[in-house]
């Protein structure tokens, strides 16, 4: 963010990033070098109430798919019993929304990115060698990935599930083309989107149970999916070389294709996703700003605060304490950093927990990390508590996480868009809308109820926040009356 006297930082230390789209005989994905060992809040979001189980199928037998220089391994066993799967449900399902008949790629490539440069292969025109990628050639119409490193890393991340995920870009790729929404010369930022929502659909059909190898439940399952969607974002909208969108941006294209199905996914053009982008900030305006963060302090907070009066305004302003949270309110009992009190029309904020929530930026954040961090993480938890006054000064329910919750996590999204107002003080920049995106998918806090309750889908929380920033307030009080 920016405001009058300091400046923030967008989401993350620029990740070492491989792509192959660079070659022009390919249409690839990004790759990832190696990331850390860290604790990753995502793999265990909602484990406790899932409603099912999310991964491979016990008992299934593994499909005959084969994969060039493969090895037969587990790994590659999970990758091709997900293409399969992808295949199987394009070929029932193409000609419904695109002319003619699906074709499949015309082979799969496996290769160790650890391997030695002797024993490494060719892909797409160069050698697997040190390539830890998962990629679509467009001149040859395979798919290939990395079985050494790559897919590993995301299993063990974000859940098998995840290697499902890319494979479904991927093999979105393959189709754009030929279903006549792509062309070669279409912009990198549309045929990446395309394919995230392509893959959506994808992830739609294995959430209703009609996957042959897999099944994905919408807490954990679905979590981890979108946290890895989340990693393989664009850290510096800068450099013309990203083209795969901000985490905000892919995770609307996930959403797009899981909710409105394949359709939604030949609507994405230029036209459309500069539409999306309007008024929202995605290139950053003063120097260094990627490197600069807003300090959590009572005197920026107070700041905040003012803005949000002038966004959405109460005739009562409620009061603010910047020593805590209330430690006794007869009708909340929220635990976060910040929370409202209705009895006392109070919004009590503990200012060095809710900075906590800021994380560290830089080294911690890894090529691999589905975490990024930044002062708009902590801001947007600040900010849903306002619009928990706000709702209480129309009379709404407070309390309910699949209602009260989610229409908070919306309107924190109307807040959002306000403040990337040229004129707004504070004011949003590049990366804000991935800490926020990351904060949702993580603890889910800024969409807890006047109680913290929380949702424990965290694509629930990513569309009523995603309705708030695209579509306004009326749509937020709409959807969860």
């Amino acid at each position: 963010m920016t405001g009058t006297r300091w400046s923030r930082l967008a989401g993350a230390a620029a990740a070492a990033m491989l792509t192959v789209s660079a070659l022009s005989a390919c249409s690839a994905a990004n790759s990832t070098q190696r990331a850390a060992d860290a604790a990753n809040p995502w793999q265990s979001t909602g484990a406790t109430t899932s409603t099912g189980p999310s991964g491979p199928r016990e008992g299934v037998p593994d499909s005959d798919r084969q994969a060039t220089n493969g090895d037969g391994g587990e790994t590659d066993r999970l990758a091709l019993n997900a293409v399969a799967d992808i295949e199987e449900f394009w070929t029932e399902n193409y000609s419904a929304t695109f002319p003619g008949k699906f074709r499949p790629v015309s082979e799969l490539v496996s290769w160790d990115g650890d391997a030695a440069e002797r024993d490494s292969i060719e892909f797409c025109g160069m050698s697997t060698h040190e390539l830890v990628n998962a990629a679509y050639c467009g001149a040859d119409e395979t798919i290939g990935w990395d079985r050494g490193v790559l897919l590993p890393e995301l299993v063990e991340q974000f859940g098998e599930m995840a290697v499902v995920m890319v494979l479904a870009h991927e093999y979105g790729h393959a189709l754009q083309i030929p279903a006549g929404i792509a062309t070669e010369d279409s912009p990198g930022l549309v045929t990446e989107q395309q394919a995230d929502c392509l893959a959506g659909v994808f992830l739609r059909h294995v959430a209703e149970g009609d996957s042959r190898h897999f099944t994905l439940n919408t807490t954990e399952g679905l979590n981890g999916v979108l946290g890895a969607t989340v990693a393989v974002r664009d850290r510096d909208p800068d450099d013309p070389d990203n083209v795969h969108g901000s985490a905000f941006e892919r995770v609307t294209a996930v959403q797009m294709g899981y909710t409105d199905g394949a359709g939604a996914c030949a609507g994405i053009d230029e036209q459309e996703i500069e539409q999306r982008r309007a008024g929202l900030p995605v290139t950053f305006e003063e120097p260094d700003e990627q490197y600069l963060q807003l300090d959590i302090t009572e005197n920026s907070l107070r700041d905040m605060a003012t803005a949000l009066a002038e966004i959405l305004p109460v005739s009562d302003t409620p009061d603010y304490d910047y020593d805590g949270v209330p430690a006794r309110c007869a009708d909340a009992t929220s635990a976060a950093p910040a929370a409202y009190c209705p009895v006392t029309d109070l919004i009590g904020t503990d200012v060095d927990a809710l900075a906590e929530l800021a994380g560290e930026t830089g080294a911690a954040d890894e090529p691999l990390s589905a975490i990024v961090a930044g002062d708009y993480n902590a801001f947007v938890v600040f900010i849903s508590r306002y619009t928990l006054a706000y709702q209480n000064s129309k009379q709404l329910s407070l309390t309910g996480a699949d209602s009260a919750g989610l229409r908070t996590a919306c309107l924190s999204g109307v807040v959002t868009t306000a403040l990337s107002r040229e004129n707004s003080n504070p004011r949003l920049s590049a990366g804000d809308l991935d800490e926020a995106v990351s904060g949702l998918l993580s603890d889910g806090l800024a969409a807890g109820d006047v109680n913290g309750a929380v949702v424990p889908e965290g694509y629930l929380r990513l569309d009523a926040f995603r309705l708030g920033v695209l579509d306004g307030e009326s749509a937020c009080l709409a959807e969860y009356a």
